[in-house]
């Protein structure tokens, strides 16, 4: 029988605790998203508008946690905080949705950008190659149509995830070595390449694309661009923020390994700050170097979206530029899906040890992580990876997460009140104000998603509402056990 350990080892600095908020935050966002912002808001100074708002609410929310990992620093991160301010089911729905959408939905999503990218260098894993299938007829090209099928690059997608579950299951050290080696490599890759945007662009679009400011205008679908302003224009934004939003999550995964960071009181707040705040920096040169080597035109109208492989394209030409963004989104990738895998089993065993859970994810293995909440975390991300629709788990994703993530800095407010007395080695910056800003434009920001993209952001709710009755269920057979 293997051996179980009752407790994490606390095996992570600084340096590895910021490395794990960076990569997991850069993912495949990055290089994708800017052609949909374009296409809502239409102006050079809107786009980098909507990166700066979403940099803003990242590193409010970043600094705002570091309040609450000082006073809470062991596993779990946000469902413990979610716990401790309001009541065990805001808790339990937070780490409901933590399992059926938000962790591994986004696990699916960076898995299914790595497999797209990764058929550039072999086109044998493309998702044109439909590897079983229901067929439901043929289109206009004569090409087969199907109900539902399964690519090379979804079982490629699956395939990732699998072994990353399996190397983080073999102990905090390795995980530990990928994340730090996988996000070192982005870092340096992405601040070459922005770098490069600005010395070897062949044709500057500098000012050509700032004329536009921030005269907003949204593509519609017969190709024309319409101005927008007021209510219309606040609508663009939050639709065009599902993608920054996604872009820029997962900071918070730090949280949920506190147990198995050094120092966690001073190193996670600290960590937080560090990584949002480089990742920020980042995203918005990188949008930079966009407007520098592309026309808006050609960042709205991207083959496929790939925005970054076009501007590779203009700096190292059609033969190389594609190959050179393949290989950064694969390493960008691979990095972020470890870090999501290694954090995200450390919440449901924290649910599992509150009777909330399936009560072997709150086991550790003899390498002392929750090995059995890990492979449950992998079932769902490679069943989500056969939905292979990347835009559409972004509108779910960021719908749910932005929710959960203001209810967790109202909880700052409520704890101030409820447990003045409890130790808080970092304050909240700016608070109140800071935080209250956050908590305005959050739900704002989900307001305005779901009246423009209900089917996914509805989505979304109904699965956060669906955990309520499970609480109850759950609730109830702990208790029947206890008796």
């Amino acid at each position: 029988m293997a051996e179980q350990q009752t407790g994490f080892k606390q095996s992570l600095g600084l340096v590895d605790a910021t490395m794990l908020v960076a990569g997991s935050m850069i993912g495949s966002g990055i290089f994708i998203v800017s052609a949909d912002i374009t296409r809502n808001v239409g102006s050079a100074g809107w786009l980098i508008a909507v990166w700066l708002i979403t940099g803003f609410m990242t590193v409010t929310a970043a600094v705002s946690y570091g309040e609450l990992s000082g006073m809470y620093p062991k596993a779990g991160g946000q469902y413990v905080y979610l716990k401790e301010a309001f009541n065990p089911l805001a808790g339990f729905l937070y780490g409901w949705s933590f399992f059926a959408v938000i962790q591994t939905a986004t696990i699916a999503a960076v898995g299914v950008a790595f497999a797209r990218y990764t058929a550039y260098l072999i086109p044998a894993v493309g998702e044109s190659n439909i590897i079983w299938g229901i067929q439901n007829g043929v289109n206009e090209a004569g090409k087969a149509t199907y109900s539902f099928s399964i690519s090379a690059a979804q079982l490629l997608s699956m395939a990732v995830i699998i072994f990353l579950t399996y190397s983080n299951s073999k102990g905090i050290k390795g995980g530990k070595i990928i994340q730090t080696t996988f996000t070192t490599a982005k870092l340096l890759a992405l601040f070459g390449l922005i770098i490069l945007g600005f010395l070897l662009a062949n044709h500057s679009y500098w000012s050509e694309n700032w004329q536009s400011g921030f005269n907003a205008t949204h593509l519609q679908k017969d190709g024309s661009w319409l101005g927008i302003g007021g209510t219309a224009l606040i609508g663009a934004i939050a639709a065009a923020m599902a993608g920054s939003i996604f872009s820029s999550d997962a900071w918070n995964n730090v949280t949920f390994i506190a147990g198995e960071i050094k120092n966690p009181k001073r190193n996670i707040g600290l960590s937080l700050f560090l990584g949002t705040l480089i990742v920020t920096i980042i995203y918005v040169c990188a949008n930079l170097m966009y407007i520098n080597v592309m026309p808006l035109e050609g960042i709205a109208h991207a083959e496929n979206d790939r925005v970054a492989a076009v501007a590779a394209e203009s700096l190292f030409g059609t033969n190389i530029g594609p190959y050179v963004i393949a290989v950064l989104i694969m390493v960008s990738t691979f990095g972020c899906n470890n870090g999501l895998i290694l954090a995200g089993g450390r919440v449901y065993y924290t649910m599992a040890n509150d009777g909330l859970f399936f009560r072997k994810a709150g086991d550790l293995n003899k390498n002392a992580v929750p090995e059995w909440a890990m492979w449950a975390q992998c079932i769902v991300a490679c069943l989500l990876c056969l939905s292979g629709r990347y835009g559409d788990l972004l509108d779910m994703i960021s719908f749910v997460v932005v929710l959960f993530y203001a209810l967790t800095i109202i909880g700052i407010f409520i704890l101030r009140k409820k447990r003045p007395d409890i130790e808080r080695p970092y304050k909240a910056f700016g608070y109140p104000v800071l935080p209250a800003i956050y908590i305005i434009l959050a739900i704002t920001f989900c307001v305005f998603l779901i009246i423009m993209k209900p089917t996914y952001a509805g989505i979304g709710l109904a699965i956060v509402l669906a955990g309520i009755p499970l609480y109850f269920v759950a609730v109830s057979r702990r208790k029947s056990q206890n008796q």
